[in-house]
């Protein structure tokens, strides 16, 4: 990652108050790609992050071993009780040989084929969701966000842990609280959700069944490792925050196509285009706009820029996957775009790629194509200019998606 020279006085900065970076990331952080391979991002109340904006660079970075998520990189909440303090420490900040160890244990309930074994399970949640959306709609319009996109990835979870049909409505609502940022419903969501974690493992150990909890209590490495209860639970915990993903994602995506009709016209004439749209969707739209924050463990360069040990630096996710280095015509949403490398990086790369980047995957396809197939007339109800987006500087994320069926 060493290239052009660059003293540190001269790289651009970020704010990530700033109005236009928050309505219009993309072309803001566009535009500093093009002056610059690397910025600083100036965050209120903390110190400067240096930030990586090119497609390379990023993916570079990422895959660093040199540059490493530690619990620096995430900040809990005030609030959180004592004892749900440890299963807050899940595999992303633990250290690389513990890190690499969870990971090989973890990985093979997490794999593209048993996501793809999952699909006939995660389909009638949809197609239920879908049935309430379809009485609610007799009224006039809804917000497909509200009553679908936020409410299906917490349904899946509950079907992936095996979380008992009387718990689920609790964990619903779980789910929003968690979905809504960490604000005061977090601390009290808490709780439930490793009290609810700790009942699953139990109830696995003595009925195995088809999920990921039986998978994960059934797993012993060839060494005779395996997993300890505490990290299971913190395993789940994992699963409802990262899970809420596809929520922005579906969101997104479902906005992006109903303001781009010729694109949603080749994806209704063609179906199979799917697998190939949700990738175009996540390198356009994809929810994440920074990746969580790495520290150096030694004095590194990047573009010839010296990041000294113990600084903070993140990959500008928005900006790489717009890099016209790496993409042709990169702002023009295109769902023919041809697959394979170089992929985007809306699920990051190297030691931290999403662990659950396959089922996210299969849970927006499998949203997108039901939505299409049942509504053949589902519009905006509203006016494309009004969509708007929160003004979050971390993810992209619409505050309500209103539509017609």
């Amino acid at each position: 990652m060493t290239s052009v020279s660059q003293g540190r006085s001269d790289v651009p900065e970020i704010d990530l108050t700033d109005s236009e970076v928050l309505r219009d990331p993309f072309a803001a952080y566009g535009a500093i790609r093009e002056r610059s391979p690397l910025a600083r991002l100036v965050i209120p109340g903390l110190g400067p992050v240096w930030v990586v904006m090119r497609y390379d660079d990023a993916r570079a970075m990422l895959g660093d071993s040199r540059l490493e998520i530690t619990s620096g990189s995430f900040t809990p909440p005030p609030g959180i009780p004592e004892d749900c303090l440890p299963y807050l420490r899940t595999m992303s900040d633990a250290s690389p040989p513990e890190h690499l160890r969870l990971r090989r244990l973890v990985a093979p309930a997490f794999s593209p084929r048993r996501a793809a074994d999952f699909r006939p399970r995660i389909e009638p949640i949809v197609e239920r969701l879908l049935d309430d959306l379809t009485e609610d709609a007799k009224d006039g319009p809804i917000d497909l966000l509200e009553r679908f996109a936020r409410p299906l990835p917490m349904e899946v979870i509950c079907e992936l842990v095996g979380i008992p049909l009387a718990d689920r409505p609790r964990w619903r609502e779980y789910g929003a609280t968690v979905a809504a940022g960490m604000g005061e419903g977090f601390s009290v969501a808490l709780p439930g959700i490793v009290a609810g974690a700790k009942a699953a493992i139990a109830r696995r150990h003595d009925t195995p069944g088809d999920d990921v909890v039986s998978d994960l209590v059934r797993v012993r490495a060839e060494d005779g490792d395996r997993l300890s209860d505490r990290e299971m639970v913190s395993l789940v915990w994992h699963l409802v925050l990262a899970g809420q993903t596809p929520t922005n994602l579906i969101a997104n995506a479902v906005g992006t196509l109903l303001t781009h009709p010729e694109q949603l016209a080749l994806l209704r004439a063609d179906p199979t285009l799917m697998p190939r749209a949700v990738e175009e969707l996540i390198r356009w739209c994809g929810p994440v706009l920074l990746s969580i924050p790495r520290y150096a463990r030694e004095d590194v360069s990047i573009q010839g820029t010296p990041i000294r040990t113990g600084e903070p630096v993140t990959a500008a996710i928005a900006s790489a996957n717009r890099d016209p280095r790496t993409f042709d015509d990169p702002d023009r949403l295109d769902l023919t775009r041809a697959g394979g490398p170089p992929g985007h990086l809306g699920f990051a790369h190297g030691p931290h790629f999403c662990l659950g980047a396959p089922l996210a995957r299969i849970q927006t396809e499998v949203a997108i194509a039901a939505l299409l197939r049942r509504y053949p007339d589902l519009t905006l109800a509203l006016a494309p200019g009004e969509l708007r987006h929160v003004p979050d500087p971390g993810t992209w994320r619409l505050p309500s998606l209103p539509v017609t069926l």
